[in-house]
Parts: C-alpha cells; structure tokens; sequence
C-alpha cells in the first residue's frame, strides 16, 4: 500500500435475528436457525461480529422495535458499523425504518448491510436494490392486509363471525367449519337467566355480579370470573340474539348463522332496565367518595341522594353516605347524612394529621383572589394579610361547612390520616 492509497475502514458487524410471522416456539427455533447459517458464514467470509441481536417484533410499522431502535442508536454511537442478518426484509418491511438505515449509510455510520446472499454499501446502485427489496416486503404485508380483510369481510356477508366468540359460544374445532360458532353448554343457559333476571326481575349489573360470583360461581372460558363492566357489555352485546356489528362502531350490521341464546324482544326488555338503572346511577358526583373507606370491611364509601316533597310542593334534596359493601355484602356499616358527616369531620379538624404546607399555600391563594376582588372590584382599600395570620385548622373547617365540592375534595386530599366511617360514626386512623 502507498502512502497516498487510504486503508480501508475495517467493518465491525452486529449480528441481527428477527422473526414475527410464526408461534412463539417457532420464532426462537427460527431465529437460532439464522444466528447459526450466520455465524457459519462470518468464519467463512472472515467477519467481525462484535453483538448478536434478536428480536420477535413485527418489522410491519415504523420506530415499534425496542431492539432495531438500539441498533440505530449503537450505529449512531460507532459501536458497530455493519449489520449480517439473513435477508434484507429481516431489517425493514416498512418505508419508515427502511429511511432511517439509508440515511446512516449517507452519514457515514453505516458502512455495509451483509447478507446470505448479497451486500449493500453506500453505492447507489446498492442503496436503491436495497430499497426495491425493502418496497417489495411492503407490498407483500400490504397485499397481505387486503387480502385478509377479503376474506373477513366475506365471511361476515355469510353471516359468520370471525373473531374469538362472546362468553355463552364456543368456535368450532372443526378445521371444515372455519368461523363456525356453537353454543357452550356450561354457559349459554346462565346467559339466557342473566338477560332474564335483568328485565324480568329489575336486576343491576352489581346484582348480577353478586349472583354470577357468590351463587353461580360462573367464569369465562379462560377461568377468570367476570368483573362488573364486562356483565354491562355482555348485556349490551346484541350478538346473543343473533345479529352483529363488524367492525365495531362502523355501522356494518349482518345476520349471523349462529343460534340465539334470547330474542329479540328479551334484548330490548332488557336494554330499558338497564338503562333506567345507568341513568340513575351515572354522572354524579358527590364530595366525600372515593376519600374515606369502612371502618368494618374496607370497602370504599360511595353517596346516593333522595330527593323529598312537601306539601306545599317545595323539594329538600339528601345526600347520604354508606358503604359500597364491596367486600362484604351484608355489611352493617350505615348510611350518614352529608350534613352529620362534614360536622364529624370538622369535629376531627383539631386531631387529624393535616399537610399544613399545602394547606398554606391553598390559603394564601384563597387571600390573594379576596384581596384583587376587593380592590379591583370594590375599590377598597386591602388591610395587609398574611398567611401566618390564619389558623390552618379553623380554615379547614370553614372549607367543609362552606366551601364548594371541588374544595372540600382538594381539602381531604391534604390530609395525610386515613378517614374511617362505621356505624355512622367518622374516625381516624
């Protein structure tokens, strides 16, 4: 070599196995397989392999491999300057990532892309082959999509259902009867009796999850008993009396083929229960839930308000508070009057554990909006006031009689002792 002849850069290689396509127990066998025919050919073509990489991630959408994101990061950082892997589609299927490798090769930190069979270098001739073939697995995963949505959608037109089946079905084990759906007999009937007891017999969802789960002792295919917000969809699912939407929320409604668990007129009794019982129960809000827990169970302390008449026609709303009975469904905690509540806790202002620091600053913000009202507004003339000039308990308390629901939220939120209720009596832990 003369002394105007540059040395070529030595190419230092990460060894990369990737595959997404098959089972799990496949793909590790699949990619030992290529980390083998790949170090087989370094001895060979005497390669440096300084890493060995396996991933098990789709190469189908842009940025979403944690290991391919370490390459691009190493590459960046000099660790390596090369990439062996099996097949050029092992390192893209997408036009995203495909970008981010070509873009290292212009930079100068990737040197080469070594192959079973091929080799791309920073020459135009082999960034564009390689981009041809990365466009090309593209295409395929494209046509692929297509291709499957074919043939979902003609199976939906036939009226069968393509997807893991709702709880009370079962698929058909049948390879000759692809997308067939049978009724599961340990669980068809208890389906039919939920959408019963709901319009018949007036049940909640919370009734019927203390049915299922105490009486029944119904669970899912997979086991699991089911929790409450998947009883609400199920009663919701107009799939068990023979009718379904595909996708979901398109608009798209075909026939099915499989057997109605209920009628028609079953779904619809049932939909007006239970909807009588969401729009009574949902969108309120009240100050104290969520903050103080049974004293007896542990269950949380939810609110309900009744509402009364008098005679001369005015209307007196209650708020109570009593036990969710989430743990214990006979549990013997009571129900409280907000008013009776918030004096219990004011009582408690005195020894309870407080966050006198946030505390402090809720009050100085509380003094800074009075004092820019008055002068802004009233045009008086503001006395000095600190906030050391405040008693942060005597604060507290004025919170709970008079402040607003946010604020008495905000206020218990500060405090660092666990509030208990049980028998109607509020204490602290």
């Amino acid at each position: 070599m003369t002394n105007n002849e540059i040395a070529p850069i030595k190419v230092k290689y990460c060894l990369y196995a990737r595959k997404s396509t098959e089972s799990e127990e496949q793909q590790i066998l699949s990619i030992d397989s290529q980390i083998k025919e790949m170090e087989d050919l370094a001895r060979k073509d005497g390669l440096e392999i300084v890493c060995i990489k396996k991933e098990s991630h789709s190469a189908k959408e842009a940025g979403q491999r944690p290991i391919f994101n370490e390459i691009i990061e190493e590459l960046k950082a000099g660790k390596f300057n090369g990439i062996l892997t099996w097949n050029a589609d092992r390192i893209s299927r997408n036009a995203g990532d495909l970008g981010r490798i070509v873009d290292l090769m212009d930079a100068g930190f990737l040197k080469e892309i070594h192959t079973y069979g091929q080799k791309f270098t920073n020459n135009p001739n082999e960034k564009f082959l390689l981009m041809i073939l990365g466009s090309q697995a593209k295409l395929e995963n494209d046509n692929k999509v297509i291709n499957v949505k074919r043939g979902l959608r003609a199976r939906v037109e036939m009226g069968l259902w393509p997807c893991i089946t709702p709880t009370g079905y079962i698929n058909s084990k049948n390879k000759d009867e692809c997308c067939k759906v049978l009724l599961d007999p340990k669980r068809a009937v208890i389906i039919k009796k939920i959408f019963e007891k709901v319009a018949y017999e007036k049940w909640s969802g919370r009734k019927i999850y203390a049915w299922l789960k105490d009486d029944v002792k119904f669970t899912s295919r997979t086991g699991k008993p089911l929790t409450l917000s998947n009883i609400y969809l199920l009663i919701r699912n107009h799939f068990y009396y023979g009718t379904f939407e595909y996708p979901q929320k398109s608009g798209n409604w075909y026939v099915g083929k499989h057997e109605p668990i209920i009628s028609k007129e079953l779904f619809d009794l049932a939909q007006e229960q239970i909807s009588e019982h969401i729009i009574k129960f949902e969108n309120k809000e009240f100050a104290f839930t969520k903050l103080l827990t049974c004293g007896l169970c542990g269950s949380g302390i939810c609110a309900d308000e009744k509402f009364k008449k008098q005679k001369d026609g005015t209307v007196h709303r209650h708020v109570y508070y009593g036990c969710t009975k989430h743990y214990d469904k006979v549990c013997p905690c009571g129900y409280i009057k907000e008013e009776d509540l918030i004096e219990q806790l004011a009582s408690l202002m005195d020894d309870i554990d407080l966050d006198e620091i946030g505390m402090k600053e809720k009050i100085k913000s509380e003094i800074e909006r009075h004092k820019r009202f008055n002068v802004g507004v009233l045009g008086l003339k503001q006395e000095a006031v600190k906030v050391t000039d405040v008693d942060v308990r005597n604060y507290a308390k004025h919170v709970l009689r008079y402040g607003t629901m946010l604020e008495k939220r905000e206020l218990l939120l500060c405090l660092r002792s666990k509030i208990l209720m049980a028998n109607k009596k509020v204490t602290i832990e």
